[in-house]
């Protein structure tokens, strides 16, 4: 007896179409699942015949052999389980009227229950494209199928359950509505701007840094605030819209990092890796690729806090993905692709002690420490942060105030949201949301210079040596300026202040 099923199978978040194919022949029993499976998949025999016998049915005493079509891709983790388990009932005539366009998936235990798998919200959203509508998922993951609209999702808990429902009764599991809006409302930072005292270069930088989507670099010795600034931006940024939940949803979801109490992701990310961190977590890897710290920063903060301590070659990984949103991992059967779009905040000292430039501190570095430190940080990758900001040490003055003047992170954050909405509006036949996205063959159709601004910015081209790199930075930077003022022209002024974001790299890395 021959019997098939529909699954699907993943790579990195891409998904594709596999025909799970049982055989149950005369021979010496045995059991085998061909198709290029991997470890996990090939114990899916023993899990499977235990989840069989007690749920009641027979396990047949025959040859089984399963296969995985198309062969020549490798498959991974548990989620045939489900497909296997039904096929070889079907075929056996234990099971009959399963919908041949339905999906099934599912870690089916020993004891007959359908468990939690990852990977659920990217295999709905390719299935549904192939044209499946019915998915039949653990009950655990049925929230993050209904981020999906126009299918139907039953919640399944165990073997017996699901055979009483492909033979009986549908609608009795059927899910809620798939999810239209999310209410995040509640989830505010408990962290505010209007706490930091003094540090108001630094806020603005932010500030502008949130409205462009514009990677930031602060330098400045250790008490300075570097940090508390930095978790405070996810204050100031709008929130996230469905269709970018989605997005980074599936992320998280391939990751293994959703569960029953969160099973979707509806704030953006803050991740914060710690500087021993290896290349492969960062970006992604593993034998079976999994995403890295930047594609689950995705529409988030990737956060490098002490830049410097950073292995440089971890940091040149970051050089690619900066420019393009995406990371490749290859391997010799397959590749993975995930996302990575992400606003990187990065922090330093100026030098070894801390100190250069500290109004109190004297410096202790000798020139060659000092030329040894920046030098973990390349030219390529500080060309590919946005903004440079110092953040120098805060005074007593300012630390003590109780003037009440701080804006709060609601005020900054409606101006970064109306910036935004511009950004959104102006960039809506192109394909991009922000000022930082955009390619230096666009400028000429969306950046309108003032006659005053043209001429600083050829002055400080000419004078400070720009590179092509730095001269577009700072006209993305001066656009986003210029839309926080709500200004359709370039003004002198914008461009001024966006080139004071650009001049750090002279004070410390180009210093004689």
């Amino acid at each position: 007896m021959i019997a098939e099923l529909k699954c699907i199978g993943l790579l990195g978040i891409d998904a594709f179409l596999v025909t799970v194919e049982v055989d149950l022949s005369l021979g010496l029993p045995a059991f085998e699942i061909i198709g290029l499976p991997d470890g996990i998949v090939k114990e899916a025999r023993d899990r499977v015949r235990s989840a069989i016998k007690n749920s009641g049915f027979k396990f047949p005493v025959r040859r089984i052999v399963v296969n995985l079509s198309p062969a020549n891709i490798k498959k991974y983790g548990t989620i045939y389980d489900l497909s296997i388990l039904l096929a070889i009932l079907k075929a056996d005539g234990q099971i009959e009227n399963v919908d041949q366009e339905s999906i099934f998936l599912g870690e089916v235990s020993l004891g007959g229950k359908i468990g939690r798998i990852s990977g659920v919200l990217p295999i709905v959203l390719s299935a549904k494209k192939l044209g499946f509508k019915k998915f039949f998922i653990p009950k655990s993951n049925t929230e993050e199928a209904a981020l999906v609209r126009g299918i139907s999702v039953y919640a399944v808990e165990n073997v017996k359950e699901l055979a009483h429902m492909v033979s009986k009764d549908y609608e009795s599991k059927l899910t809620p509505e798939p999810v239209t809006e999310i209410n995040v409302k509640s989830f505010r930072s408990s962290s505010d701007f209007c706490q930091v005292k003094g540090q108001y270069e630094a806020k603005r930088a932010l500030e502008i840094a949130a409205a462009g989507s514009h990677n930031l670099l602060m330098i400045g010795p250790p008490g300075s605030g570097k940090s508390m600034l930095a978790k405070r931006i996810s204050g100031i940024l709008p929130d996230m819209t469905l269709e970018e939940i989605v997005d980074v949803t599936q992320i998280y979801s391939v990751a293994g990092e959703l569960g029953a109490e969160n099973p979707m992701i509806i704030r953006r990310a803050f991740r914060s890796p710690h500087h021993t961190i290896s290349i492969a977590g960062l970006a992604g890897g593993g034998s079976i690729p999994r995403p890295g710290e930047i594609s689950l920063a995705h529409n988030g903060i990737l956060f490098l806090d002490e830049l410097t301590e950073f292995v440089r070659n971890t940091i040149e990984v970051l050089r690619q993905p900066l420019e393009d949103g995406i990371v490749t991992i290859s391997r010799a059967r397959s590749s993975f692709t995930y996302p990575c779009c992400f606003m990187l905040i990065a922090a330093m000292n100026p030098c070894p002690c801390g100190y250069f430039g500290h109004p109190r501190r004297p410096c202790v570095c000798s020139k060659k420490a000092m030329k040894q430190y920046l030098a973990k940080i390349s030219g390529p990758i500080l060309d590919r942060i946005d903004i440079h900001v110092e953040v120098p040490a805060v005074d007593f003055n300012s630390i003590s105030s109780n003037d009440g003047e701080n804006e709060s992170s609601d005020i900054i954050r409606q101006r970064v949201i109306n910036a935004r909405i511009i950004q959104t509006e102006r960039y809506k036949n192109i394909g991009i949301s922000y000022n930082s996205k955009i390619l230096s063959s666009d400028f000429n159709n969306f950046f309108a210079l003032s006659d005053e601004a043209n001429k600083i910015l050829k002055l400080a081209f000419e004078k400070i040596g720009l590179s092509a790199r730095a001269y577009d930075k700072i006209l993305k930077i001066s656009r986003t300026i210029a839309d926080l003022e709500q200004s359709e022209t370039i003004k002198e002024d914008h461009v001024a202040e966006a080139i004071q974001y650009r001049s750090l790299d002279r004070k410390y890395w180009l210093r004689s």
